[in-house]
């Protein structure tokens, strides 16, 4: 009696753990890739739309700077403060204490004690000081919070920020920054704020980070969070909204998605209107810090990325392959490969690829095997798999024959060998061993018995 409870236990167990790890994603995560589903007629996987959390990929960036030897130190050079030109120090690529390479954009200390990169002073002037600095990552990738670039030097006076969707072959604007942007780029000046659902893929010039040389006044935005505002709402608390308005509004998922950013930096922060030629060791550039969080993208097809030989990789699913899993697996080419959909909300659609036929062979009718074979996502039964030892398992000891069907030992039966034998018998199993697959309508109906037996916790978020 008491093997028999244990066993109800566990199956129940198994049954409602797969219930707690389908909810997580009900809530439009996308952060499980499958689901196993347990019915009457036995187990199977339940596809759903899938993708990385967002991370610092500044861990990942790579840098370029034009022209290459534009940072500060080689010779030594000195620079002065804006607001008194008799307050100087020293730059020195020689001594770590005084350089100021590119890498301390974005190391890991951060800015205690203070570090960052710097540009050679304008010395050039009356030429115009431009600088190019390049992140790229080698990885498509989805941004998921504001650009935010940290001026010890002061804000630019002049800024473009570019983007790039195919690895730096070409680019385009992501927004401008002035002073005066009518003057610098004949446009009329805006904020993200001026913006709204119809008008939010404008590119515009704003005033807002350019004004000024204080303290205070060093960090300068691209506004993302704002703009998926306009869909999910000043919070952000109906994420659900603005995944749909990612799959229907032409070009905006396009709009969060880069492969290389540039920073071209068009005139230093001069706090005033004219620059004094006669201190021209006060006018430089010079970045403390840079952040940029997003997710790697792989077309709704995972929920892992991970670095190989210094590059990101997505860890594709849905036999998909390849580094944003932009391609259908060698035999899983029954149909031509889709990126996932995040509709229906909250699951959306895996468009998992499918075996294909001549790899298989004439597999059977799916209509008897599985009746819940549209909750697979499978447009054509006909070119699914009945097993494949990576998603469609056999239990209980059985091996795969063949991606067609699984070869059970005595004891067992059923498509994935998940029925005991003697259930087919007249006089059916004992009781001791019967362990029918539990469907999950009756979890509903066994709930108020988990209580009793100290399991209801299983059941908090």
């Amino acid at each position: 009696m008491y093997l028999s409870r244990f066993l109800s236990l566990h199956a129940l167990w198994v049954t409602v753990s797969s219930v707690i790890q389908h909810y997580t994603s009900a809530w439009g995560h996308y952060d499980v890739c499958k689901t196993q589903i347990y019915t009457d007629e036995g187990k199977f996987w339940d596809y759903t739309a899938c993708q990385p959390e967002a991370i610092d990929m500044m861990k990942y960036v790579k840098v370029s700077l034009d022209p290459p030897d534009i940072t500060c130190g080689n010779p030594p050079e000195t620079f002065c403060g804006m607001g008194n030109p008799y307050m100087c120090n020293e730059c020195d690529a020689a001594i770590d204490e005084l350089a100021h390479p590119p890498e301390l954009m974005f190391d890991a200390e951060g800015r205690y004690p203070s570090t960052y990169w710097q540009s050679t002073t304008w010395k050039g002037y009356p030429q115009p000081l431009l600088v190019n600095i390049t992140l790229y990552w080698n990885k498509t990738i989805e941004l998921t919070d504001n650009i935010v670039i940290t001026f010890e030097s002061g804000r630019p006076d002049l800024m473009i920020l570019e983007k790039s969707l195919d690895y730096g072959r070409t680019w385009q604007p992501y927004q401008y920054y002035a002073t005066d942007c009518l003057n610098a780029f004949n446009m009329e000046p805006k904020t993200v704020r001026d913006l709204s659902q119809q008008t939010v893929l404008e590119i515009i010039c704003t005033e807002e980070y350019s004004m000024g040389y204080m303290a205070n006044s060093k960090i300068l935005h691209f506004e993302i969070k704002d703009r998926f505002a306009f869909f999910a709402g000043p919070r952000l608390h109906n994420m659900a909204s603005l995944y749909g308005q990612l799959d229907t509004t032409k070009n905006l998922r396009d709009f969060f998605t880069v492969t290389d950013l540039r920073i071209r930096l068009l005139r230093p922060a001069t706090g005033e209107i004219y620059v004094d030629p006669q201190h021209l060791t006060r006018y430089f550039y010079a970045i403390s810090d840079i952040k940029v969080i997003g997710r790697c993208k792989c077309n709704l097809h995972a929920t892992g990325c991970r670095e190989e030989n210094k590059k990101l990789l997505c860890e594709c699913e849905h036999n998909t392959t390849g580094p944003d899993c932009g391609k259908c697996k060698k035999n899983y080419q029954g149909r031509p490969w889709s990126a996932g959909s995040y509709l229906p909300i909250p699951k959306g659609t895996a468009n998992i690829c499918m075996p294909s036929i001549s790899s298989i062979g004439t597999p059977p009718k799916f209509d008897r095997i599985w009746p819940n074979i549209s909750s697979l996502g499978v447009s054509n039964p006909n070119q699914a798999n009945v097993c494949d030892n990576e998603l469609q398992i056999c239990q209980n000891g059985g091996t795969c024959h063949n991606n067609v069907r699984c070869q059970c030992p005595a004891a067992y039966t059923g498509v994935l060998c998940e029925k005991r034998s003697c259930e087919m018998d007249p006089d059916g199993c004992s009781q001791s061993s019967a362990q029918g697959a539990i469907s999950l309508p009756r979890v509903i109906l066994l709930l108020p018995l988990i209580a009793p037996l100290g399991l209801s916790g299983f059941l908090i978020f």
